[in-house]
Formats: structure tokens, C-alpha cells, sequence
């Protein structure tokens, strides 16, 4: 029996129940007992992903300083605080089916109150305990682990439970990436094999994840805003690197890469008109062309100006990017002509080269034919083959004759 548990029951703050629920831990599956705990015994998991990115905010604004699980209430109300601005129609959702049937799915947490799965219910409970008594407890399961000794068993539960499950939790991505940059690059607390096994992934799809997280972590260092994750969320990042991801695959040396990486990164602080995602989608008709070399030359030049007006660290915020960066308007003016300029010199290139392009294809075409099938072809096939050789022999000495 936990401290927590022993402790509560005394006090009347658990309450057993006929409950269970059914949780894999270490590789075991077992039915655990699920209590019913006053609300004002738990508390909000600052190492959970989603909580995090949101912590960076509050440290960013409150000179490093992240909020005091000591104070149990005034921290609550600051992690509520974050969990409803998230995603506030879910929160709406979810508190209204809880008034209409109570909490139907039992949460999970630690012996000292630490909620390890549960959130959001946990986020309503409070709120329409503040109108009705009724609602000033929640069912969970209490497990006998400390955060500071089973952290790995702990982490890789949560993953479980979050991502792993058949009913996902509609995670923001950008929150997702900085738990992977968190566990899997910074502390190592997690091998990509344990990752993938606690999300239901492929191993290959939790380090394509990696690479991502690295991109945004760069990306924020290039940006004067190191560690301030919830940027890249209110930015809407995560699809931009993902475009990114794709094309630094199509660069030959790692300057090609350091080069695409910075204008792309230019790009995306000063975000030119339209869709982000779709403007560096552009970047993939003129990377590998003719044109390349000129292009990221000229973006260089833009990157050099944007970094001159880049706020300092600890100025730094999203709202500083929308009112000191993204209203200058002759920067991304610029970037929407370089790209516009290239984009259209590389068509020209390629409406050029179509000719060639086509021959180099039809000869390629006819060099793959195997001559040793040709002894098995009916007569039929054979009348069909030989008019198809008049043919191409015909287009050929035409294209000829208009040879300069």
C-alpha cells in the first residue's frame, strides 16, 4: 500500500472502489485497483510533454523560473491555466460530458499525487468542483513509483497510454517533438527501440521524429530563442520542418544544407504571404536545378539582414516576431521576389531541357528492351514492332532536320 493510498484512506481523502483498469508496465498487463482521491491531493505532471512545452512559455516570462509544485494549489492553477488555453473546446467538451455522466475513463497517478494520465478530466473535475462538491474527486489508479526513481518505467507508461493506445490524444505536434528532443536527444532517457515499442511505431518513424525535433531546436537557436519550444507551437511549425526535412535529402554537401536550412528558417520567422508549407514547397523545384547555387546565394544576403534585426534572447517572444519581425515588410518582400525570380528561371530551364529530357527517356526506354525475346515474337508482334521502329525513325530524322 503506498504512502499516498495509506495516508488518504485514513484521512478520508481515497476512497476504494470496485473498479479496475488494466495497464502494461515493464511488459506485464495487469487489472489495477482504481480509488476515488480528492482533487486537492494531486497535482498537474510537469515532465509531461504537452505540460512542458507550455512550461517553457512561463519560464521564458518569468526569468527562467518554472512553476513551484511546492505551492500544490497555486501551481495547479497555473498548469490549468495552460491546459485550457491549449485546446479550450476539448476542455468544453469534456467538462460538459463529465457534468452529464460523471468521469467514465480512471485516470493515473503517482503515490505523491502526481497525475500521470488524466489532464484534461482532472482540469474539468476542478473547475465544476468549484460549483458542485459531487465533482471534488477523482478515480485513478495510485501506482507505488516515485518520478525520481522509475522516471524511464513512468515515461514510457505515459507514452503507452498516450500514443500507443487505439484511441490517440490529439497531441499537438509541436508538443510531441519536444518530448522526443527531451527523452530521446537531451537526457537519453529513452532509446528510439524503447520509443517506438511504448507508441505502436517503427523505428524508422521515431528517428525520422528525432531529426525533426534537432530541425526545430536549430531552428530556434537561429532565431535568437533557444529552449522557447512553445514558439514553435504558436507558429505552427512542425509541417514547415517537415517540408524541410524532405528537401535537406536532396542537398550534396553539408554547406548545400547549412545554406538551405538558414533561408528556409528565414523564411518561415518572416512568413511571406500564403500558405508556409506550400511557399517552401517551392524550394523543391529549385533545389537540384541549374539555378540553385544563385538562389540560396541571394537568400544568404536576406538572412544576413533578418539576423541584424533579430531581437535579443531575452526579448525574445512570439509577440516580438509578430510586431519587430514579421512587420517588415521589405524583408519578406524580398523573399517572395527571390523566390518568385528563381522559381520562374527554373521553368524556363526546364521548358528548355524538355527536349533533351524526352530524348534521354526514349532512348532509355529502348535500351532496356531485351533483343533475346525478340526470336519468340509472333509474326503479328513482330509487323507491330517493326512499324513502331518506322515511327521513332521517322520523329528522329525529323527532329533532325531542324537541328540547327
Amino acid at each position: 500500500m503506498t504512502d499516498l493510498l495509506r495516508d488518504g484512506l485514513s484521512q478520508h481523502a481515497v476512497q476504494t472502489t470496485s473498479l479496475t483498469r488494466k495497464l502494461t508496465i515493464d511488459g506485464a498487463t495487469e487489472a489495477y485497483p482504481v480509488y476515488r482521491i480528492k482533487l486537492d491531493q494531486l497535482y498537474y505532471n510537469d515532465q509531461n510533454d504537452r505540460i512542458a512545452t507550455w512550461i517553457s512559455q512561463y519560464r521564458a516570462q518569468h526569468g527562467g523560473r518554472a512553476p513551484e509544485p511546492a505551492d500544490r494549489e497555486a501551481y495547479n492553477q497555473i498548469i490549468e491555466g495552460f491546459i485550457v488555453e491549449s485546446n479550450p473546446d476539448a476542455i468544453r467538451k469534456t467538462k460538459a460530458n463529465i457534468k452529464l455522466v460523471d468521469q467514465r475513463e480512471p485516470g493515473v497517478v503517482l503515490n505523491d499525487g502526481r497525475i500521470i494520465d488524466g489532464n484534461r478530466r482532472f482540469t474539468c473535475l476542478r473547475q465544476l468542483s468549484v460549483e458542485d462538491t459531487r465533482f471534488g474527486w477523482f478515480e485513478a489508479v495510485i501506482l507505488d513509483r516515485s518520478i525520481e526513481r522509475s522516471a524511464k518505467q513512468i515515461k514510457l507508461l505515459e507514452l503507452s497510454i498516450q500514443h500507443g493506445e487505439e484511441s490517440k490524444v490529439d497531441y499537438d505536434p509541436i508538443d510531441r517533438l519536444v518530448g522526443v528532443y527531451h527523452d530521446l536527444l537531451e537526457t537519453g532517457l529513452l532509446t528510439p527501440e524503447e520509443y517506438a515499442r511504448s507508441t505502436n511505431e517503427s523505428v524508422t518513424d521515431v528517428k525520422k521524429r528525432m531529426e525533426l525535433a534537432e530541425l526545430m531546436v536549430e531552428l530556434l537557436e537561429f532565431i535568437n530563442a533557444p529552449g522557447q519550444f512553445y514558439i514553435a507551437r504558436d507558429l505552427k511549425l512542425y509541417y514547415p520542418l517537415e517540408e524541410l526535412q524532405k528537401l535537406l535529402k536532396k542537398c550534396r554537401t553539408e554547406d548545400e544544407k547549412e545554406d538551405l536550412k538558414n533561408s528556409v528558417f528565414v523564411n518561415i520567422l518572416l512568413r511571406p504571404s500564403g500558405d508556409m508549407t506550400r511557399f517552401i514547397r517551392g524550394f523543391k523545384n529549385i533545389m537540384g536545378s541549374e539555378q540553385q547555387e544563385d538562389f540560396l546565394e541571394e537568400q544568404r544576403e536576406i538572412a544576413a539582414e533578418v539576423i541584424g534585426i533579430l531581437p535579443p534572447p531575452q526579448e525574445m517572444s512570439t509577440q516580438a516576431i509578430r510586431d519587430r519581425v514579421r512587420t517588415r515588410e521589405d524583408l519578406s518582400g524580398s523573399l517572395e521576389r527571390s523566390m518568385d525570380k528563381y522559381l520562374l528561371r527554373t521553368r524556363k530551364t526546364e521548358t528548355r531541357n524538355r527536349p533533351i529530357l524526352l530524348a534521354e527517356k526514349a532512348t532509355g526506354f529502348l535500351e532496356s528492351i531485351d533483343v533475346n525475346i525478340l526470336s519468340r515474337l509472333g509474326d503479328s508482334e513482330l509487323q507491330r514492332l517493326r512499324r513502331q521502329l518506322d515511327l521513332l525513325e521517322k520523329a528522329a530524322a525529323e527532329i533532325r532536320r531542324k537541328l540547327p
